[in-house]
């Protein structure tokens, strides 16, 4: 029997994300702008817009959770603005909102004004009487739930209510002021007659209280330390949307495109992430842009990501003696796209471990490979590339199975460091394919790749090997081995044939007999090392009876391998 899938399962939170962007939007609408603005009703529609998907999926409420900078819904956060001095989520969070509750009509009226006391709550000095909660008791809402915290305010704390403090009581400022005019008074000349003071219209000693005072000087110093730049880039974002004639757009984006350079010489990156961020959600709706308007914006948000332009702003912030702030960084190389991968590539390694530059920029590098694995393989496809080595090593550690088959071109690449970063790639994979291409690379011509190879065939115990590590270990092999090479196969055939190995290696560590040669000395301590890799009764038996070996290269060996069978 199968029953009705629940309503709120039909609504992807991506639609609640899109809700939530449109009323901040909207709160920076409001507050910019007054009732009677086209943009302002414009404001007011699109929220009303944005909820008629959320009800029309069966929703009969909106239950939001409040983290700090978050809103949470249905276990996933469907907001999320780190910046607390522009963030929704932690103007209610702070005042002890934890929980807010939206019923279907609450988009016909009440939102509009709840999102008003939302900005009247925020621009409420730290001494005003009123505080959100209080704003929100006066308008009696009715489809706008909320749950408080309680918060209980620290006592006993000397200064916070006056008792408890050490200074002493200040003197009286009208009587000081007084006395103070008394003294002026009678040190100044007399004053000839007909001459009018203005104090003597003055009916008290001051224009403004003392919070009065402190409110107004609030008050100037957020207005100074407002960025302009981010506001005025919000109106003509706002302009942009609400504007669809051709001409216009395209004026304003004319504009922006002539503005980007100077805030990237100026090293404003976090204003270039916003300008690349707003034309990148603009382009992304289809029933907002026209064709040929999304394509402008595709190709405007894509000029970062260009090799010459993102290397002019990775030289200029790796070599700025003041680097810019890291999360401006993040914002800024979140924004890349995947063009860009091969240019960040290059400059990573050029940039050290300890500088404020490399995390975002190494976050950045995953993100893009991760998201854009295609990306991945088409630079597989270019042997002549700088970034090649870092692209193999990025598939490794992040095990991007499908770059397998570009992994198979770059085992063939002319330079050795190429192919032993695709050894140990293709280990890191270790799916069935990556195993069988190490293989080939068992015979590669150069020494140190032969080694790598076998040394991961060995740790992975692939079997497809075998019969090559057998061959070398016998002594079929084609080609000279010197001594570390040769231990490297010996070991690596113990590791994949396992117990199977036992007989083998035991005779060949034997001292020969009268019908049996005895087997070279090297090749004997190969033996003795690679028993020590068994680590069973058998194995360890086998190395005590030559504990006392004539040859010292074997007794060597074999101590070194009894002390890796007992660790």
């Amino acid at each position: 029997m199968t029953g009705q899938m629940p309503a709120a399962v039909l609504l992807p939170p991506s639609q609640v994300e899109e809700l939530f962007r449109t009323l901040t939007k909207a709160v920076r609408a409001f507050q910019m702008y007054l009732p009677n603005n086209p943009i302002y009703h414009r404001a007011v529609q699109n929220i009303r817009a944005a909820f008629a998907p959320i009800w029309a999926s069966g929703q009969d409420r909106l239950v939001l959770q409040i983290v700090e900078t978050d809103l949470v819904w249905d276990e996933q956060v469907v907001y999320h603005q780190p910046s607390k001095s522009d963030s929704f989520a932690w103007s209610l969070f702070k005042d002890g909102m934890r929980v807010l509750t939206l019923y279907p009509g609450v988009e016909e009226e009440e939102i509009v004004r709840f999102l008003d006391i939302i900005q009247r709550a925020r621009n409420l000095s730290p001494d005003a009487g009123d505080d959100l909660l209080t704003l929100l008791w006066e308008q009696e809402f009715s489809l706008v739930h909320y749950h408080f915290t309680e918060l209980i305010p620290d006592a006993g704390v000397p200064g916070l209510s006056g008792e408890g403090a050490y200074s002493r009581p200040a003197e009286d400022p009208a009587a000081q002021a007084a006395e103070t005019k008394a003294r002026v008074a009678e040190d100044a000349p007399e004053r000839p007659s007909g001459v009018i003071d203005v104090e003597d219209f003055d009916s008290t000693l001051y224009w403004l209280e003392e919070a009065e005072v402190r409110a107004l000087t609030e008050a100037i110093t957020q207005e100074y330390a407002q960025d302009l730049r981010r506001n005025v880039l919000n109106i003509v974002f706002d302009v942009l949307e609400q504007r669809g004639e051709d001409e216009v757009r395209f004026e304003i984006l004319d504009s922006l495109e002539a503005y980007l350079p100077h805030v990237l010489n100026a090293g404003d990156f976090r204003v270039v992430a916003q300008i690349l961020r707003e034309a990148r959600l603009l382009g992304r709706r289809p029933d907002l842009m026209t064709p040929g308007q999304r394509a402008r914006l595709a190709a405007f948000t894509d000029r970062l990501s260009e090799a010459e332009v993102l290397t002019q702003i990775l030289q200029s912030v790796t070599e700025a003696q003041t680097p810019p702030a890291e999360d401006d960084l993040r914002e800024l190389f979140g924004e890349l796209r995947p063009a860009g991968l091969e240019t960040v590539l290059v400059w990573l390694p050029k940039v050290a471990d300890s500088s404020p530059v490399h995390q975002p920029l190494a976050s950045a590098v995953d993100r893009l490979a991760e998201s854009s694995p295609q990306e991945v393989v088409r630079l597989l496809q270019h042997p002549q590339s700088e970034a090649l080595v870092a692209t193999v090593d990025l598939c490794g550690r992040l095990k991007l199975g499908s770059a397998v088959p570009g992994l198979s071109g770059t085992l063939r690449h002319p330079l050795p460091a190429v192919r032993a970063a695709t050894v140990r790639a293709l280990e890191a994979l270790g799916t069935p394919g990556a195993l069988q291409l190490l293989e080939g690379a068992l015979e590669d011509a150069d020494r140190e790749v032969r080694i790598a190879a076998a040394q991961a065939v060995g740790r992975r115990g692939y079997k497809g090997a075998l019969g090559q590590l057998e061959a070398v270990v016998r002594g079929k092999a084609d080609r000279a081995m010197d001594l570390t090479e040769r231990m490297r196969f010996f070991e690596a055939y113990a590791e994949v044939a396992g117990v199977a190995s036992l007989e083998l290696l035991s005779a060949m560590l034997s001292p020969g007999t009268f019908l049996r040669r005895k087997e070279p000395t090297e090749v004997r301590a190969c033996a003795a090392l690679a028993l020590g890799r068994l680590r069973t009764p058998e194995s360890r038996e086998a190395l005590q009876r030559h504990r006392d070996d004539k040859e010292l290269v074997v007794r060597n060996a074999v101590g070194r391998a009894l002390r890796e069978t007992q660790s």
